[in-house]
């Protein structure tokens, strides 16, 4: 990713994740040590209702990592912010990142992809 690069931060969390605040906020500052400026923050969660704590350590969508609902979110954040990439806390698999790049509109990548290009 490009410095000077416009991003959405996109964080993945078990619902017994009761810090996933400050990990988002330490991926934000992480970023930013990288040239990547972040425009907006989306999470998912999963595991909160009590039929989701069953499934916790699965992802919503092996396909997209997230729920359909918070792709579209995803989505339109990207576009509301003008964003030039969707920066992912999670490593995604190849599949996942083509996926929602196309549904996305933007280029998806993850933060350890960041960090090892810097």
């Amino acid at each position: 990713m490009a410095e000077g690069t416009d991003a959405v931060l996109v964080g993945y969390f078990s619902g017994k994740q009761k810090d996933f605040t400050a990990l988002m906020d330490t991926a934000a500052q992480q970023a930013a040590k990288h040239g990547v400026r972040v425009v907006g923050r989306i999470v998912q969660r999963r595991g909160v209702s009590d039929g989701g704590a069953r499934k916790m350590a699965l992802p919503y969508s092996s396909r997209t990592l997230l729920s359909y609902g918070k792709v579209r979110e995803v989505a339109a954040l990207c576009e509301q912010t003008d964003a030039d990439a969707a920066l992912f806390l999670s490593i995604l698999t190849e599949r996942q990142r083509r996926v929602l790049t196309g549904m996305l509109g933007c280029p998806v990548v993850s933060l350890a992809d960041v960090m090892a290009t810097g």
